[in-house]
C-alpha cells in the first residue's frame, strides 16, 4: 500500500465529518450575518416612500410632481367618456360608446353585482337590501329607474351617478371601470325601454304570436 492510498480513508473521514457538522449546526441561532452573494439584490440603491433622502435638501424621499405631468395611462384627452359631462359642463345625451349585445351582456352582469341589490333587477327600487331595511324597522329607499324624470334623463346623468353616488347611494368609481359603468347604462336603458314598451318595438315574426294572446 502506498502512502496515497493509506491517505483516503484519512481524507474520507476528515471530509464526512464536515459534511455531518455542517448539517447538525443548520438552524442554530448565529453572530454571524447571512451570505449575500449579490447584495443589491437585497440593498438596491432606490427611495420607498416615507424614507429619509440625504439627496434632496428637505430630507424626503417622496417629490411632488411636476407640475402639468400624467401619470402613464391617465392622460384621458376624452373627457366625455371618462366624466360623463360636455366641455360645456353639461351632462351628455347620448353615451359615447357603440350598443353592442356584448356590452349590454356585460352591462347586465355588473348592473346585477353592483346595483340590482337595492334597486333589485327589473330596476323597479325593490332589491333585497330594501326589503330587509322594511323587516328591519327601518327603511333603506332605492330609486325606482322607471320614473319618467330618468326615463327623459341623459346618459350623462346616469353614469355621474353611479360615478358619483347621489343622497344616500354611494359612488362606484373605485369599484366599477369606466367602460362598465357605460355598461351598466346601456342595460338600465334596455330594463327601462323592456317596462315600457309598446308594440312596435317588437319584431314582427313575434308580433302576430303577441296579438294572439
Amino acid at each position: 500500500m502506498n502512502a496515497k492510498t493509506s491517505l483516503m480513508p484519512a481524507l474520507m473521514m476528515a471530509l464526512a465529518i464536515i459534511i455531518l457538522g455542517g448539517c447538525g449546526v443548520r438552524g442554530l441561532p448565529s453572530e454571524n450575518p447571512p451570505i449575500h452573494p449579490n447584495p443589491n439584490m437585497d440593498t438596491q440603491e432606490k427611495m420607498k416612500p416615507f424614507r429619509k433622502s440625504e439627496f434632496f435638501a428637505d430630507g424626503l424621499a417622496m417629490r411632488i410632481p411636476v407640475a402639468g405631468t400624467v401619470a402613464r395611462g391617465g392622460l384621458r384627452e376624452n373627457s366625455i367618456y371618462y366624466t360623463g359631462v360636455s366641455k360645456t359642463g353639461d351632462t351628455v345625451k347620448v353615451m359615447p360608446v357603440d350598443i353592442t349585445m356584448e356590452l349590454l351582456q356585460r352591462g347586465q352582469q355588473r348592473y346585477n353585482i353592483y346595483c340590482a341589490p337595492c334597486h333589485s333587477r327589473v330596476g323597479d327600487g325593490k332589491g333585497i337590501v330594501v326589503e330587509r331595511g322594511a323587516q328591519g324597522g327601518y327603511l333603506v329607499p332605492a330609486t325606482n329607474l322607471h320614473e319618467p324624470r330618468l326615463l327623459s334623463a341623459p346618459d350623462g346623468h346616469l353614469y355621474t351617478v353611479i360615478s358619483n353616488g347621489i343622497r344616500n347611494m354611494s359612488g362606484y368609481k373605485h369599484q366599477i371601470s369606466v367602460a362598465d359603468r357605460w355598461a351598466i347604462v346601456a342595460y338600465v336603458r334596455a330594463l327601462q325601454r323592456a317596462q315600457h314598451a309598446s308594440l312596435a318595438d317588437v319584431p314582427e315574426n313575434v308580433r302576430k304570436e303577441l296579438i294572439k294572446q
